[in-house]
């Protein structure tokens, strides 16, 4: 079973996977993807992969957020050590590209960084590096399994006033 397959079983328990979208192009980048979806790049709900030990520590951001060395400290009690692209496709069963907080080994912990609260909905990988899933922040979390809410990135700013949605 391929990795998006994967996802859409998994995505299938809340009665989301008919919204998984495919593109005829690319959206393995953050760039990529708001331009396959036409949205802000600040929409795409990247997941950054880190090394726990033995395990994996996932954190979802919003795409023009950047990992804050002191605030993941303060949060995890160590460095940020990102996962090279060949241990992240062991714990993920994703590769780079493609992936997402779904049908994830229990080796991997998922958190969602506050960056994503700016917006009504945000649009995660699902898999592969064609695919995303336009999800509000309730269905990320079931469906991630997320474990908390984190503020370990910067360079993002919260809006002044409502947020904009689209390009």
């Amino acid at each position: 079973m391929s990795s998006i397959e994967k996802v859409k079983k998994h995505l299938s328990q809340w009665g989301l996977a008919h919204k998984v979208q495919e593109f005829s192009v690319s959206s393995a980048t953050v760039e990529l993807a708001a331009q396959a979806l036409n949205v802000i790049p600040a929409r795409i709900a990247k997941s950054l992969t880190f090394a726990d030990q033995d395990n994996c520590l996932m954190v979802v951001a919003a795409g023009d957020a950047r990992i804050n060395s002191s605030k993941y400290k303060q949060a995890f009690g160590k460095k940020p050590n990102m996962l090279s692209a060949d241990r992240v496709l062991d714990f993920t069963g994703h590769g780079v590209g493609g992936v997402c907080p779904f049908a994830l080994s229990p080796r991997t912990r998922v958190y969602l960084d506050v960056s994503l609260k700016r917006f009504q909905t945000v649009y995660p990988a699902c898999g592969s590096n064609n695919s995303a899933i336009e999800l509000d922040l309730d269905q990320l979390w079931q469906a991630a399994g997320a474990l908390d809410w984190v503020d370990v990135c910067n360079d993002w700013e919260a809006p002044a006033q409502a947020p904009a949605q689209d390009m």
